[in-house]
């Protein structure tokens, strides 16, 4: 079976690529387990240069890989562009800070000397998703090799060019042959590389099924994972905020990459003094979005990656009106060729149906009336997911309860929930576990070794 790229704006297939046999499969996995026997040896201050070059090859060729993007899944260009740039960011980053993060920690005790030493672990296979092609996959690699480690890479099915496109930019930077693969293959090769011994952590971001079935297997051979699931981020604007900004960066924060994020905001919970003014704002900024061609650029959004997700985006629509849903625009797919869907504004959704917590992906919003701050944030936290949050209040004792009690890895306060390489990415919940980027993310595939020295006649007092 192949591995095909199809144009989801024009449904054309572009391009197919074999599936690794299993002579193959088993040749990358000893090319990894043996280069990570010399890799390991090299010092932060030898992989900094690298990554640098990484990022060089990122800024300058970001046309190339923007527009790989956007053929493979369906982003606005100006979008992609602004992803291969933030990969750059990443590995810059990383070339900098790594050695500061990864710095031996001094520790006080009745020892002559003791410390934390961080120090890679091995083969790390990254099970990545298509929405953020680039992004999602440099903020793995970049700290994992910064750190020692190798990785492999099972990318989604439908961007397997860019899958490809950045093996080659980290050989180009000069990284040894092994260093980072990726594996075409498909889902159902997972399980039996998570089993073999050479693999000996994993990181998956994806939807809560594959997650759970990735840690499971992990979990059986007690090998470390990290987690980046779904989400149904609540975005919150109570009476004191500026309600234009908040109007239009809501609009945005549920449109960004089509409606296809982890962390776009999806449920739009308002202060009842201001919600109908909200509204009016909102659905006549969602009315004025350009849909069309991602390589266009007055486009605002561009198709969905694939016919089903419109197909499931569409019945989740249809599911919320069964259920008393209101729809003030759009509800429909977009009759012409591609994967396009209206950008959608849905009210009058029962808090208690399911539709009103699951992760929507796709450019429909659900508004909320909130008589309140208990009400908003009970329910901003009615749902299983806790990825992202934001809330729009210039009342400090608001922003307070908002940062103390919203369930969820990050809160955002005046602005949209964004990933930064200085600060950890991440959710509780259903949303996953584990942290990504900072220098909690550079932590998560090391080990983290405890060295106690004393002197020849010195034993520890305490036990264990």
């Amino acid at each position: 079976m192949a591995i095909t790229t199809i144009n989801p704006a024009t449904g054309e297939t572009l391009h197919s690529f074999e599936v690794l046999t299993a002579q193959q499969l088993e040749q990358k996995l000893q090319l990894a387990a043996s280069t990570f026997q010399t890799y390991r040896h090299t010092t932060v201050a030898d992989r900094a240069p690298l990554m640098n070059r990484a990022a060089e090859i990122l800024e300058n060729e970001k046309q190339e890989f923007g527009r790989l993007m956007t053929l493979e899944m369906g982003k606005p260009l100006k979008a992609a562009l602004s992803e291969a740039e933030k990969c750059a960011l990443v590995c810059r980053y990383y070339a900098e800070n790594a050695e500061q993060h990864l710095a031996d920690l001094t520790v006080e005790t009745n020892a002559t000397q003791s410390y934390v030493r961080f120090q890679p672990l091995g083969p790390v296979l990254a099970v990545m998703p298509w929405n953020f092609p680039f992004w999602q996959v440099f903020r793995f690699a970049a700290p994992a090799l910064m750190a020692g480690n190798v990785g492999l890479l099972k990318h989604a099915s439908n961007v397997p060019q860019c899958a490809l496109a950045i093996e080659e930019i980290f050989r180009r930077a000069g990284f040894p042959e092994g260093t980072f693969q990726t594996l075409l293959i498909g889902s159902d090769k997972v399980e039996s590389i998570l089993k073999d011994p050479r693999v000996v952590a994993a990181t998956l971001t994806g939807s809560e099924p594959a997650g759970s079935s990735v840690a499971s297997i992990a979990g059986k051979h007690i090998k470390k994972t990290v987690m980046e699931l779904g989400g149904s981020d609540p975005f919150i604007v109570m009476a004191s905020a500026n309600l234009k900004e908040a109007v239009t960066t809501a609009v945005k924060a549920r449109t960004i990459n089509n409606g296809q994020s982890c962390i776009a905001a999806k449920r739009f919970i308002v202060a009842a003094e201001i919600y109908d003014d909200f509204e009016k704002g909102f659905v006549d900024e969602m009315k004025a979005l350009r849909v069309g061609d991602p390589f266009e650029t007055e486009t605002d959004i561009g198709p969905l990656a694939t016919p089903q997700i419109v197909k499931d985006l569409d019945e989740q629509v249809k599911k919320a009106v069964a259920e008393g849903a209101r729809i003030l625009t759009g509800g429909k797919r977009i009759n012409r060729p591609g994967n396009f869907y209206e950008p959608t504004v849905l009210v009058n959704i029962d808090p208690s149906a399911p539709v009103s917590c699951e992760e929507i992906f796709g450019p429909v919003a659900m508004l909320f009336r909130a008589k309140n701050i208990d009400e908003a944030i009970r329910l901003a936290n009615a749902t299983p997911f806790g990825l992202g949050s934001a809330a729009w209040t210039n009342d400090a004792g608001e922003q307070e309860r908002f940062i103390n009690e919203l369930e969820a890895g990050s809160v955002f306060i005046n602005s949209m929930v964004a990933s930064d390489p200085r600060l950890p990415f991440g959710g509780v919940k259903h949303s996953g576990y584990g942290r990504e980027l900072a220098e909690f993310g550079i932590r998560e595939f090391v080990n983290i070794k405890t060295v106690w020295i004393g002197d020849s006649g010195t034993a520890m007092k305490d036990t264990e």
